[in-house]
């Protein structure tokens, strides 16, 4: 007859458990971080989204990584124009416009999405898409390891590169070369308001080929950017 467990076997259950998520957690925070540190200074190889896209749709994938410096300033500023007005100022999270999104979403309303540049380039980079609040908890807690770790012009850096900008297209450098024939240090402010401008869907509105909408977006965009003060505003 099997000898019965005692009473200390059981009570050791929940600390058995205990110690097994400690050190999940413990191998997470430690893997983030040092991954985290390792993309301070080297170009993003690759992102989920465009393993998806190549999976997906298969043929090739335009990416090019070209360094902040060698991106014309209009278009860091247009993307900031565009898709998140306060980044130089916020850490990370724009509460403002997360308490609007919150409100309008409890309204059944419509709204652009709150996220900012810094979440953007958390999810792009280290997490997968999708909804899940367990992913949302993922990219909090990326997003302020980039605003600790890069700093803002490493975070814009990322996002220029790693955005995708068309079909297959990923970064303002491919885009550039693409559509425009040239390189991103290249670029004019109206075309740097374009790209931005395709950023919410960039398979559905195309640079080459802008419909109406976009042209409006691209125009509101170049206005926008002038009300903020022009490139002086992203001197970091």
């Amino acid at each position: 007859m099997p000898a019965s467990k005692s009473p200390d076997t059981y009570r050791s259950w929940p600390q058995q458990v205990l110690r097994f998520f400690g050190k999940i957690l413990f191998y997470f925070i430690v893997l983030s971080i040092g991954g985290t540190l390792v993309f301070r200074f080297v170009p993003i190889p690759i992102t989920w989204t465009m393993l998806d896209r190549k999976i997906t749709n298969g043929g090739k994938l335009y990416y090019d990584w070209t360094s902040y410096d060698e991106i014309s300033p209009e278009m860091a500023l247009a993307v900031v124009a565009s898709e998140d007005q306060r980044f130089p100022q916020h850490f990370g999270f724009d509460f403002e416009m997360m308490g609007s999104a919150f409100k309008n979403n409890l309204k059944g309303r419509r709204i652009k999405g709150a996220s900012t540049i810094s979440q953007q380039v958390a999810k792009n980079v280290f997490l997968w898409q999708g909804r899940s609040y367990f992913r949302k908890m993922l990219e909090a807690w990326f997003t302020l390891l980039i605003e600790v770790i890069w700093g803002k012009q490493r975070i814009l850096e990322v996002y220029l590169n790693v955005a995708e900008t068309g079909p297959m297209t990923f970064g303002v450098e491919a885009a550039a070369q693409r559509y425009y024939g040239k390189p991103a240090a290249q670029l004019t402010r109206t075309e740097a308001a374009r790209i931005a401008a395709v950023l919410p869907s960039p398979n559905r509105f195309l640079i080459a080929r802008p419909s109406s909408y976009v042209q409006r977006r691209t125009n509101s965009i170049s206005r926008q950017m002038r009300a903020l003060g022009g490139k002086s505003y992203l001197i970091f």
